[in-house]
């Protein structure tokens, strides 16, 4: 061996006799701690596992210098269901981590998992017990993730997701990951538990349209807390958009998008991007709508958002008189009921986005008027005009304007031309002539 040689440890070649990736180091005493109450720590290297057991941890098992493979994984799970990765503090570590992911997911089952522990950069448990003792082990081990949160730090962890595109396949792959789980219950709970990651992950603060700071050839971006009226001035908020009559209206279609949703429970999935960037100002509908987004896919949507924030919030949306009369929350239709979100969502995001021309505006008026504020204002109005008036491709082709400017389905005034047609209006019982 060179002396100059910086390795702990040079491994040893596996033989017929000798199968490294079918045994584990110290398995015996692990197994006896172990059935006394220690977590069963694994480390990455034997030198480790020494150390480890020296310093009073008596259940810990490590590989003979290889990956751990899925024989050792199996009877890990038959000493403890639920080992401790101990992992180096460098990227060979985190790489380590990502290959066991894929490893041990298809072969997980209800109760058989993994936690993972990360010691401090640039250290593995050896190091940590010589320079910070017991003491710092035991912090690092209490902290162990569980691999569901490996995952999503594999997926994530240094990528940016700043384009529909890129989320997209952020979904994709996650989608895969968890589609080796073979156990359908431990799959749901997977795609729960990452659905609710995904979900705080994107609630972060984001770049938004803030008044007062200027760019070449208009606005620049200003951090503002997501989900918050930042993106409209303190005009606009004191304003009668705001405060006024729409602000109220804004209310209502709010509470009817939520009360559609919990009724037809499988269009939150399809409505979702819309529904993240909903923005209630009511806290009982933010609530909701948080809830919502948090439990879609649950086998009973209603009875999960409730369990989370209470009844009260749900009676109250359900509770008013314009969402209980609403046709599609009283009829089992799911075309009528995604053809009412579909409205009701454009509608308010062309209110919304007129309130926040309207603003921009007011504030440049104060600075630099010139005719791109007329253009802006009036494109704003004209907008919300056509939301107003449902005036877009689809309503074209489902409505028609009669001669006295009233708006009928087409399938409803083809019915009533046919009842005018059979009536008979001659004095002997005889259709006109």
């Amino acid at each position: 061996m060179d002396p100059e040689a910086r390795a702990k440890y040079l491994n040893s070649p596996e033989t017929p006799l000798f199968d490294k990736g079918r045994s584990l180091y110290n398995l015996k005493p692990a197994r006896e701690a172990a059935g006394k109450g220690g977590v069963l720590i694994v480390a990455e290297g034997y030198m480790d596992a020494i150390a480890l057991s020296e310093a009073g941890f008596g259940a810990v098992v490590a590989p003979l210098g290889t990956a751990i493979t899925e024989d050792q994984l199996r009877m890990m799970w038959r000493v403890a269901p639920e080992p401790v990765i101990a992992l180096d503090g460098d990227r060979a570590g985190l790489r380590a981590a990502e290959r066991l992911v894929d490893l041990a997911l298809p072969l997980l089952e209800a109760g058989k998992s993994l936690r993972f522990a990360i010691m401090p950069e640039g250290m593995d448990p050896d190091d940590l017990i010589r320079a910070r003792g017991r003491g710092a082990v035991e912090s690092v081990l209490a902290a162990a993730v569980p691999l569901v949160d490996m995952l999503w730090r594999r997926e994530t962890a240094g990528r940016v997701f700043d384009s529909p595109e890129r989320k997209a396949g952020l979904d994709h792959a996650l989608r895969q990951a968890t589609g080796q789980i073979t156990d359908a219950s431990l799959r749901h709970h997977y795609d729960a538990a990452l659905k609710e990651m995904r979900w705080q992950f994107f609630r972060k603060p984001r770049a938004a349209w803030s008044p007062g700071t200027r760019r070449k050839g208009g606005w620049r971006a200003e951090p503002v807390p997501f989900g918050q009226a930042g993106e409209v001035t303190q005009g606009a908020r004191a304003s009668v958009h705001v405060a006024g009559p729409e602000g109220a209206e804004d209310g209502l279609r709010e509470a009817v998008i939520l009360a559609v949703l919990l009724a037809h429970p499988g269009l939150v999935l399809p409505f979702e991007a819309a529904l993240e960037r909903l923005e209630p100002r009511d806290a009982d509908h933010r609530a909701v709508r948080d809830a919502v987004l948090r439990h879609a896919g649950a086998d009973d949507l209603r009875a999960a958002v409730a369990g989370e924030i209470g009844a009260a919030p749900l009676e109250k949306i359900e509770g008013q008189r314009h969402v209980a009369i609403q046709p599609a929350i009283r009829r089992p239709d799911g075309e009528l009921a995604r053809m009412c979100l579909a409205e009701e969502f454009a509608k308010l995001q062309a209110r919304r986005g007129h309130d926040r021309e309207v603003a921009e505006a007011m504030e440049d008026i104060l600075s630099a008027a010139d005719e791109r504020l007329t253009h802006r204002l009036s494109d704003g109005a004209r907008a919300l005009d056509r939301a107003a008036r449902g005036d877009d491709d689809d309503d074209r082709a489902e409505y028609e304007t009669g001669a006295n400017g009233a708006r009928m389905r087409r399938d409803e005034r083809g019915a009533f031309d046919d009842l005018l047609g059979g009536i008979d209006f001659g004095k002997a019982g005889r259709r006109g002539q």
